[in-house]
């Protein structure tokens, strides 16, 4: 294994601890719900849905969670502004977990921020996502909400590489980085995305988390369930196959040093938290006995799992 001679930063959003050196803290695992083609929703306009099957969702993600010791977030869409503060108030109401507001348009993520900074949720809250299409809308509601975290999502479509995303992050002489951008717009907690673009890219995007927490120190992450999905549209895997694939393109982040993943549906949660926590406690068994570098919690899940 390997220790950032960078300063790491540990963020605590709404409890959840995350970032630091490998080793220290477990990944954070984010699962999606109330997305674009979630059978939970029944109405996507009007935010209906099956309030059991969602209540179902949301209990076996956190015993997952308590099992393996990996702390989570949950990652609530909306295909609107009505839709998403409905999903948001209900799952602010059945668990004390920090949300990811994923709008599907920038109205509905305004709409969002305005809502949770209303009910006082905004401390709990991440916007999800800053990045170069963010409009100037978007960032003034974030400054006048009163949101401190966000997910930086350095999707580089110009340059789709490692350093193509990273050139997002740090900007350049014509263009403001993603970092300036958030620090102007109120934003104080970051979780870098360093995205998922095709099938075989949970390798680059891997080294760009590693690289993400090397230059900067700061907390990273991805979404490797977005390769699997590519791969399993193309009608070339079956069902124990896309298990598999998922385990394997979750883990290679965590092996380079990544602090948070986002799973895919929530309802993948009992197949997809022990091979992340697994290799969290790989991790950190190694950087104990390297670089005398322990565990910040006692529910870590070297201690949990065996």
């Amino acid at each position: 294994m390997f220790r950032f001679e960078k300063e790491q930063q540990i963020l605590e959003i709404g409890g959840v601890r995350l970032g630091g050196q490998p080793g220290q803290l477990p990944t954070v695992m984010i699962g999606s719900i109330f997305y674009h083609g979630d059978k939970t929703v029944t109405d996507p306009v009007k935010g209906e849905f099956d309030k059991e099957r969602a209540l179902r969702l949301l209990r076996d993600d956190e015993e997952q969670s308590l099992k393996t010791g990996n702390p989570r977030m949950l990652d609530v869409n909306g295909l609107n502004g009505p839709a998403l503060t409905k999903f948001i108030d209900f799952v602010a109401d059945n668990t004390p977990s920090p949300i990811l507001m994923g709008g599907a348009t920038a109205e509905a993520k305004i709409a969002a921020a305005k809502f949770v900074a209303e009910v006082g949720l905004a401390d709990r809250c991440v916007y999800n996502s800053l990045g170069m299409d963010t409009t100037g809308e978007e960032l003034a509601t974030i400054k006048e909400a009163g949101l401190k975290s966000a997910i930086l999502l350095i999707f580089n479509k110009r340059w789709p590489t490692v350093e193509g995303r990273l050139e997002l992050l740090r900007g350049k002489a014509s263009q403001k980085g993603l970092l300036e951008i958030a620090e102007e717009a109120g934003l104080r907690s970051f979780l870098v995305d360093v995205s998922v673009v095709d099938m075989p890219d949970p390798g680059p995007a891997a080294k760009a988390a590693y690289l993400v927490k090397e230059r900067y120190g700061l907390p990273s992450g991805c979404g490797p369930h977005n390769a699997v999905q590519m791969w399993r549209r193309g009608g070339r895997l079956d069902v124990s196959q896309i298990v598999s694939a998922s385990a394997v393109a979750n883990v290679a982040p965590i092996m380079m040093g990544a602090n948070f993943l986002l799973y895919g549906p929530i309802s993948q949660a009992q197949r997809i938290y022990l091979p992340c926590a697994l290799a969290d406690a790989y991790v950190a068994y190694a950087m104990r006995q390297q670089y005398r570098i322990s565990p910040l919690t006692k529910d870590h899940p070297l201690f949990k799992i065996f």
